[in-house]
């Protein structure tokens, strides 16, 4: 049984990059084997185990034969006879096809240390073209590494056009598109992510929603504003506001998004105007923008709403929407009752107290004052 350091660990540590989960793979060994030794399986689809002391994980050396659609339809052959190279060629890229004994030796049989000092991003074999997920993964890795002056082979873009122009792409699902666009917006250059998926002719069938609405000016905007931000959650809704994207519920209902991406993109796509002008909106517009936003009983959504509009508008004029919500939020019902307010009236006078205070914010020549 041998063990070795594969994959991302491996070229991040030659990079002299952040590690943060380390992967395995086992060569000489079987299932029994692994488990006999206190690894805990849990792979469905080929034999990957938990190391019972680093929880790591600890994949058999395989193989893995076209079987079907989409990256999901492989099989895969795991056996004592699988040699280091053989797993090692089904790989995506040849920066992700190195391994390191324990001894700390490199093997690297299809030249991914050349790639990572040329800085090139190329696939390990033609097998490449056979899996459809690996469109997005090298979007993703080329918008990780944009920033150290990585790009991509032109043959590796050839290919992914051809995916591209199949059918595969389509058996992708939306959750696993939505994973890596999630993680693609918690990368150095996010907006790399969606020019190869341009490049390589995918935007089409992986977010068609969005394929006419981004344009370079949308991309380098997104880039400025990618420096000033960090969530991305934030840089989501940034980036649908860029596009000036009037369907984001759609977006995000097919791609399944948590609800915290999807509430941010709407506020933000739908109020954009109305905030980054706030300070001299009429009072009752005012009003009506914190009301659609639900700020009053929800004053969490504050600050990535009010984040993202400075982002994407550094002058945005919106210095009194704290002060005014401060002020709502001291109008007391109870208080109101007491004056004699009831039923249709006590609505009707809060509204008045809220539109009354919202009239207080005078332009920026002059300090906020609530009415008395």
């Amino acid at each position: 049984m041998q063990i070795y350091l594969v994959g991302g660990a491996v070229r991040d540590q030659l990079l002299n990059y952040p590690v943060f989960d380390k992967d395995w793979v086992v060569v000489g060994a079987t299932a029994e084997e692994m488990i006999n030794k206190g690894f805990q399986p849990v792979g469905q689809d080929f034999p990957v185990f938990i190391h019972p002391n680093t929880g790591e994980e600890y994949a058999l050396a395989r193989t893995e034969r076209k079987s079907g659609k989409g990256y999901t339809g492989f099989q895969y052959f795991a056996s004592k006879e699988v040699t280091l190279e053989e797993d090692l060629i089904r790989r995506d890229l040849t920066i992700n096809a190195m391994a390191q004994d324990n001894q700390g030796n490199i093997i690297d049989p299809y030249h991914g240390q050349e790639d990572l000092n040329n800085k090139v991003l190329r696939h390990v074999s033609p097998a490449f073209s056979e899996d459809p997920l690996r469109v997005l993964r090298v979007a993703r890795f080329a918008a990780r590494y944009q920033h150290l002056g990585f790009s991509l082979a032109s043959e590796t873009l050839q290919l992914m056009r051809q995916i591209a122009a199949s059918d595969e792409l389509e058996h992708l699902t939306p959750e696993r598109v939505w994973k890596e666009l999630e993680r693609a917006l918690t990368e150095p250059s996010p907006a790399v992510f969606f020019e190869i998926l341009i490049q390589s002719q995918a935007i089409d069938k992986v977010l068609p929603e969005l394929a006419r609405l981004i344009t370079d000016s949308c991309l380098n905007e997104f880039t400025a504003t990618c420096n000033k931000i960090q969530s991305s959650e934030s840089r989501f809704a940034c980036f649908l506001t860029l596009c000036n994207s009037k369907n984001v519920e759609q977006i995000c209902s097919r791609l399944k998004t948590p609800n915290a991406f999807r509430d941010l993109a709407l506020h933000c796509t739908s109020q954009f105007e109305n905030l980054q002008n706030f300070d001299h909106l009429q009072a009752d517009c005012k009003l009506r923008t914190i009301q659609s936003l639900d700020l009053i009983r929800r004053p969490q959504r504050i600050e990535p709403i009010v984040e993202c509009i400075k982002a994407l508008k550094p002058d945005a004029q919106l210095d009194s929407l704290l002060p005014i919500l401060d002020s709502i939020n001291q109008i007391d019902p109870k208080q109101l009752i007491k004056e004699g307010f009831k039923g249709a009236e006590l609505g009707k006078e809060i509204e008045r107290r809220r539109i009354q205070i919202c009239q207080g914010t005078n332009q920026k020549d002059k300090e906020w004052q609530p009415l008395k």
